[in-house]
């Protein structure tokens, strides 16, 4: 199945599960008067909220590229993904304060009842939550989609604090109603840090951010693979959305005709975009004969000067061996 498809499945799979969740924490907190499961029912409620902007937003960038979007709709994504991030803030906050205004109320604590009926939906929550946190996972990764990314750590953090709301349901239902409030401020915490995570995994999308010095080496690696590369340099990779554009100069031997030239850009440019993580490759192409390329952590010599192979020239002193030079 394509990227498109799958990434549309997961879409409405996780708004049905979050929809089921929702309405079964619901009917248990109504029963049961749990504060801790009406704190996991107002994040599934939230869940359901960003599921549907989820599947909306998904759809939208997997739209085929058009006239004013040639590159495609990928860096929606991002966006999305902060969309979710605001709706767990909002969550979160709105948790954190039932759960303290709770614990430092002076009147009496409210009664819990019912608390093998919020065991059970709490248990099953955490399972579906983790199954569902290593499938969101497994797919975003497999296809580069920061939305599905961010939903799978949204329920990592479910299943924790599914756990600690096991604990309060537990603690009230042992004679301790406190803890109940208790698991209520932890499932805020919990839900406060997923929106930290999504916003801190997203915004080097946003803002052009270089990206891994792996991912820069790969780069080098396979222009200087071409046998007619003689170096490379000014190699420039960043994000635009969560694909990579990169682009570099090559060296090669002076005589080369343009048609020749234009061959070796090509094949490198081919052997580049083969990297899952990269969308637009841009290569120019130097004569060798004019040392253009730089004493920097972005140049490299395919061959020295005596012939032998494979050398590197290495940075000069005080310059970041990781640092891309610009």
């Amino acid at each position: 199945m394509d990227r498109r498809a799958t990434v549309r499945r997961v879409g409405v799979v996780i708004l049905a599960v979050n929809l089921v969740l929702a309405v079964a924490k619901a009917i248990v907190w109504h029963v049961t008067g749990s504060l801790a499961v009406g704190s996991e029912a107002v994040n599934s409620i939230a869940d359901v909220a960003y599921s549907a902007v989820v599947v909306a937003g998904l759809y939208l960038t997997t739209q085929p590229p058009d006239f004013e979007h040639p590159h495609g709709h990928e860096r929606i994504e991002p966006f999305v993904s902060l969309f979710v991030a605001a709706g767990v803030f909002v969550a979160g906050i709105g948790v954190a304060y039932s759960g303290a205004t709770a614990l430092f109320s002076a009147g009496p604590p409210r009664a819990v009842t019912g608390g093998p009926l919020a065991v059970a939906v709490l248990v099953g929550t955490g399972a579906v939550k983790l199954l569902l946190y290593r499938y969101c996972l497994r797919v975003g990764q497999r296809h580069d989609s920061p939305a599905l990314v961010a939903t799978a750590l949204d329920n990592r953090n479910d299943t924790l604090t599914a756990l600690a709301a096991l604990v309060g349901v537990l603690g009230a239902a042992a004679g301790y109603p406190a803890l109940d409030a208790l698991a209520a401020v932890a499932v805020s915490v919990g839900i406060l840090y997923t929106g930290y995570e999504i916003v801190r995994d997203n915004v080097a999308y946003l803002v052009g951010a270089a990206p891994s010095a792996e991912l820069r080496e790969e780069i080098l690696d396979r222009a200087l693979s071409h046998p007619e590369v003689r170096g490379a340099h000014d190699v420039v990779a960043h994000y635009v959305g969560p694909e990579v554009d990169v682009s570099l100069h090559i060296e090669v031997e002076g005589e080369r005709s343009l048609f020749e030239a234009h061959d070796i850009e090509t094949e490198v440019v081919e052997s580049i975009r083969a990297i899952p993580a990269v969308d637009d490759v841009f290569v120019h192409v130097d004569p060798k004969e004019l040392g253009e390329w730089k004493e920097a952590a972005d140049a490299r010599v395919a061959v020295d000067e005596a012939g032998g192979p494979d050398a590197t020239v290495h940075p000069p002193d005080g310059v970041d061996p990781d640092a891309t030079d610009r």
